[in-house]
């Protein structure tokens, strides 16, 4: 008999469990500056981070009085595109405004 007989049926053996390992998350948080307006700050956390105004006013409270914010936490390649669009929305509007990304 070949191998491509109909007759044969075909058993898989498998003798590992599958280990699912969840992602390292990473807190973006943005910076204080005296240059960046407050309700600019406000604008960038409710379109880049899609926070309501009233989070998003509160964690712009935390950036002006603590020196910085947590805008929330992703996986990296989240994390880094968020920290990336905040960039360059400041840079096309002339302020300072820093984000960074740290492991959590």
């Amino acid at each position: 008999m070949g191998l491509n007989d109909p007759g044969r049926e075909e058993q898989t053996v498998t003798d590992h469990e599958t280990v699912l390992v969840e992602p390292p998350m990473y807190r973006v948080l943005l910076m204080n500056d005296d240059y960046t307006p407050m309700d600019f700050v406000v604008e960038v956390l409710m379109k880049v981070f899609n926070k309501p105004i009233e989070s998003a006013t509160q964690i712009m409270m935390n950036v002006h009085k603590k020196g910085s914010g947590v805008c929330g936490v992703y996986t990296y390649e989240i994390a880094e595109t968020k920290t990336a669009t905040v960039h360059r929305m400041a840079e096309d509007n002339g302020y300072p405004l820093r984000s960074t990304m740290e492991k959590e």
